[in-house]
């Protein structure tokens, strides 16, 4: 895809694209070294909490059972609505009252999966996710932070593939991935997206922000309202457009900042218009 040369531009060290069609899991497009490995930053949260929906499936846990704070719940972590601070493990909020977006509150979804299936939550994570999609260069260091994003190591070859499994799950009940993508958790909540200020609604899925109609934003402009994904702090980001069929990801090596809201959107837009 001529589309994904514009990286070559980008004011980067070291960048990588990939392109990724729903229907068949085909890669439409890369540009750029798919086998560097990147810092992932918050684009982890994707892989942390697709290792929490599986164990949900297994029935390590419920999404309803408490954790983290009083009142609070699996469902609640996930959707950043338990009400924990953003890196600290201090309450700022009743649970279901505000979209706090909270590195801590995965720490403790982390933390909770560990305590109920005894198994420390980077091995679950290889051992549910990376190991049967093939990521065999992705790891979740054991380090504080790791789940939330601190420890997440990808390349862009292996973000295609797990691109391809959230378009079409085998891991995951595609009713559970639907859920977690398509439905608003906690519809209505007001908060801070990282990065582009308050939104009203500031709509989340369960791990996974959904785009709707938030504007600026780190998608492109054509981009569906029912675009989900993640964007990570280390200059990283992983969107599926169901709509579209595609899900489009670019790893980097310098943090998020106005060069990457700005050449994001432009490259996805580019993506769009070329598919």
């Amino acid at each position: 895809m001529q589309s994904l040369r514009v990286i070559e531009d980008w004011p980067v060290p070291n960048a990588a694209a990939a392109v990724v069609r729903g229907s068949d899991g085909a890669l439409l497009g890369a540009h750029g070294p798919q086998d560097h490995l990147f810092p992932l930053a918050s684009v982890t949260k994707l892989l942390t909490a697709y290792a929490v929906l599986i164990a949900v499936e297994e029935g390590v846990f419920e999404l309803d059972d408490p954790a983290g704070p009083d009142g609070s719940t699996v469902r609640h972590l996930l959707a950043h609505t338990s009400g924990l601070a953003f890196d600290e493990h201090r309450v700022m909020a009743a649970p279901g009252n505000r979209r706090l977006y909270s590195n801590a509150g995965f720490d403790v979804l982390a933390a909770t999966l560990e305590h109920a299936s005894g198994i420390p939550f980077a091995q679950y994570a290889a051992e549910a996710v990376f190991q049967p999609l093939g990521m065999h260069a992705t790891l979740i260091n054991t380090a504080h932070r790791a789940p939330a994003g601190a420890g997440g190591l990808s390349t862009a070859a292996d973000l295609a593939r797990f691109a391809a499994e959230l378009q079409s799950p085998k891991l995951l009940d595609p009713a559970t991935l639907h859920t977690a993508t398509r439905e608003v958790a906690f519809p209505g909540t007001n908060g801070v997206l990282p990065g582009f200020g308050h939104r009203r609604p500031n709509d989340w899925g369960l791990g996974f922000e959904i785009r709707d109609h938030k504007t600026p934003h780190w998608t492109g402009t054509t981009n569906s309202p029912a675009t989900f994904g993640h964007f990570g702090q280390s200059g990283t980001f992983l969107w599926v457009d169901p709509t579209a069929d595609l899900a489009c990801l670019a790893l980097t090596d310098r943090d998020f900042g106005p060069w990457a809201a700005e050449v994001w959107p432009q490259l996805s837009d580019a993506v769009l218009a070329e598919s």
